[in-house]
């Protein structure tokens, strides 16, 4: 009769929620962790028998379930959280925003703020929840990608990619050799394990296509498909974008990177509003991935998510950064996207849950997954997947009764609920303890650098 299974890492006494396609739930269960991988789920009475292991983790009171994923973040933008408020207390906001105030501020960070920006970004990420990102592409992207790393998330970072069409700093635009240059180099520099992880890699960026010229769009899609690698843009995500492309190419923006031969599997479209029936029927053809991002989405538009998950386009969920909302919490992005599906898609032919909570969490995690185009490796909590892995409170007041903990999952678990976070088979965050990064020190060189950054940047956008 064999032994009992070594392992690294056991996590026992908790409500395993799987999320696994079967609305698998472990009451009482356990999971089991060797190297970066799940290698035994079941329950915590079986665990005793059949599991060693080197160190163990206390479920009890917790739910275990998959990180949640954020598809769309914008991390330079992370010192900017509550800035555009502050300034509408004393001037009128100018729009669009990601012209007259994102970029512009991006292309006053320099590494070592990159670097920070990262650090409280990814940091603020993992204390909720959030296990793997999707950067939009931003400035000093190898700073990032350190972050990352120091952090201990998991993520694609990108570098922000501006070859036509704007007035920004100098150090935000290139020409479109350049642009392709650095984009292909950045892949290349973190593609498998050349940083000592994979949990750390780049995807190419194109930031929107009123930005990147028609060359730049046909260039990167072919290095895309050689590398095998992800584009990360924008798409229709304003009318004034749908304005440019009819005026200037006679068709809407999904229809032109069709045209260019951009719109397949490797493209990763931002946002996603205002898609037109025919662009639509072109994302479940050509299987570009897509993400909503709700804290913003149903400012421009009523988004389709549940139509679009229902057709089986590869979407998930993501904040767009803390500049433009201010919270990082996928878990209140997820129960905002149910308030506007429900009033988008459902209550306007009286239909009462077009798309119930749980199936929300599925898009945060499955659907995150298959739009980052790793969902056999993460997504869900299943033998064979890499270990990614929250223990949510299920004691809360707001919590209680539980009856079903997939249900409190999906609709009463926020953030600051999650206790203890697992990413690639590591602790990161114990007992809301981080455990990767000192938190004061973040602080201090927040104190330290904020002044200067903001003096600098309110002179320039007065």
């Amino acid at each position: 009769m064999a032994g009992p299974l070594k392992v690294d890492l056991l996590v026992s006494g908790c409500d395993v929620v799987t999320i696994d396609g079967r609305n698998s739930v472990i009451r009482d269960g356990a999971v089991a962790v060797k190297g970066n991988r799940i290698v035994w789920i079941g329950k915590a009475s079986a665990a005793k028998r059949r599991v060693t292991a080197t160190s163990t983790l206390d479920g009890s009171g917790q739910i275990a379930m998959p990180g949640l994923i954020d598809a769309h973040v914008h991390t330079a933008q992370t010192l900017l959280r509550g800035k555009l408020a502050e300034i509408g207390q004393r001037q009128q906001v100018k729009n669009p925003p990601w012209k007259n105030y994102y970029i512009p501020f991006e292309g006053m960070l320099t590494d070592e703020d990159v670097y920070l920006s990262g650090l409280l970004c990814y940091a603020n990420m993992i204390s909720v929840g959030t296990t793997c990102f999707a950067e939009a592409g931003g400035p000093h992207p190898d700073a990032m990608g350190r972050a990352a790393i120091d952090i201990g998330i998991r993520g694609f970072v990108a570098l922000s990619t501006v070859d036509q069409g704007v007035k920004a700093p100098r150090t935000m635009i290139a020409t479109t050799r350049q642009a392709y240059d650095r984009n292909v180099a950045l892949v290349k520099r973190w593609k498998g394990t050349q940083q000592g992880t994979d949990r750390v890699q780049a995807w190419l960026s194109l930031r929107q296509i009123i930005v990147c010229s028609p060359e730049l769009i046909k260039a990167m899609a072919e290095a895309a498909r050689a590398l095998d690698v992800k584009i990360h843009t924008h798409l229709c995500e304003g009318v004034y974008e749908i304005d440019y492309a009819l005026e200037k190419f006679g068709k809407r923006p999904a229809e032109y990177l069709h045209d260019l031969g951009a719109l397949d599997r490797h493209m990763h479209c931002a946002h996603s509003v205002l898609l037109s029936a025919e662009e639509m029927d072109l994302y479940v053809k050509h299987r570009p991935s897509a993400c909503h991002c709700a804290f913003n989405n149903y400012h421009i538009g009523p988004h389709r998510l549940s139509e679009m998950w229902k057709r089986g386009i590869d979407i998930g969920l993501g904040t767009d950064g803390a500049a433009s909302w201010g919270s990082l919490d996928i878990f209140q992005v997820a129960h905002m996207t149910r308030v506007g599906q429900q009033a988008v898609m459902g209550t306007p032919i009286a239909y009462r849950n077009v798309m119930p909570s749980e199936e929300i969490l599925k898009v945060a995690t499955n659907g995150g997954a298959r739009a980052l185009g790793i969902e056999k490796e993460i997504g869900s909590l299943e033998v064979g997947k890499k270990a990614d892995m929250l223990l949510v409170d299920r004691t809360q007041l707001d919590h209680l009764p539980l009856y079903d903990p997939y249900f409190v999952a999906a609709n009463s678990v926020v953030g600051r609920d999650v206790r203890s976070v697992v990413v690639d088979g590591k602790l990161v965050m114990k007992d809301r303890e981080l455990l990767t990064v000192d938190r004061a020190e973040i602080e201090r060189r927040l104190a330290e650098r904020l002044p200067k950054l903001m003096e600098r940047f309110d002179a320039m956008v007065a």
